[in-house]
């Protein structure tokens, strides 16, 4: 992905930082091996991935990033302003942004575990005239690719876990979107375990870890080999599983 997104300049964030003073000392962030170390991260690439394993600290920056920028925690677009529950994550006032030059005039932010509240707030509170599609009637997979598809604009697109109600074949279709939208100067913030969104090309990858987080290869991430492995060693692996042989 070359052009105007790729330069850091042209990014919407090109910097997230955290003040550890302002995260409360009890706070469970501290005890999170890939966060307690973390002092800056620096964006380069118009399609940036978190990888690891669960509990790793992902989701848990990725909400930071989106509350210091202005995104409802728990997604929707800027203009989202709900909360159905208060979780314990980063405080907003303790992450700090260094923003690029271009006005950010689309954007969103997508969580695959609250999207269910967000389909219905925007039934409820901000679809007057009719004009938003129905989205309880689609999976939320399907309904965040109707979206991209139909009403999102160049801009800044956070997302937790789009692959969750989504088929290999609609995570392709999801690449291609996030791939033409990036060309045209978005910037996605991904993360994700899928083996198929971590496949595009040019993409950045961070690997989340208990020795902090790194750039990564594709194929040196868990999601790919492990995939790898059971697509060429089926068999056997299910042997090890099942029967511990």
């Amino acid at each position: 992905m070359s052009g105007d997104g790729m330069r850091a300049g042209a990014l919407f964030v090109r910097e997230a930082a955290v003040d550890w003073d302002k995260v409360p000392g009890e706070s469970y962030l501290r005890d999170i091996p890939a966060l307690k170390g973390f002092d800056r991260l620096a964006f380069d690439s118009s399609v940036t991935f978190f990888a690891g394993e669960n509990g790793t600290g992902k989701s848990t920056l990725l909400e930071g990033i989106a509350a210091a920028y202005g995104f409802n925690r728990e997604g929707g677009t800027r203009n989202y302003h709900f909360s159905t529950y208060r979780g314990a994550s980063v405080p907003e006032e303790a992450v700090r942004l260094v923003k690029g030059y271009r006005k950010c005039n689309s954007g969103y932010f997508f969580r695959a575990e609250s999207f269910f509240n967000v389909a219905t707030v925007t039934e409820l509170q901000y679809n007057d005239d009719g004009l938003l599609p129905d989205y309880h009637a689609l999976s939320h997979g399907e309904s965040f690719l109707s979206f991209l598809q139909n009403g999102a604009g160049d801009g800044l697109y956070l997302m937790d876990e789009p692959e969750a109600a989504l088929s290999p074949q609609r995570q392709l279709t999801l690449m291609l979107h996030i791939h033409s939208m990036a060309l045209k100067g978005s910037q996605f913030i991904i993360a994700t375990h899928s083996p198929i969104l971590l496949g595009l090309p040019e993409a950045r990858i961070l690997s989340f870890t208990d020795e902090g987080i790194r750039p990564i290869r594709y194929e040196d991430t868990e999601s790919y080999q492990i995939t790898k492995l059971f697509l060429e060693r089926r068999e056997s692996l299910l042997n090890k599983l099942f029967n511990g042989t």
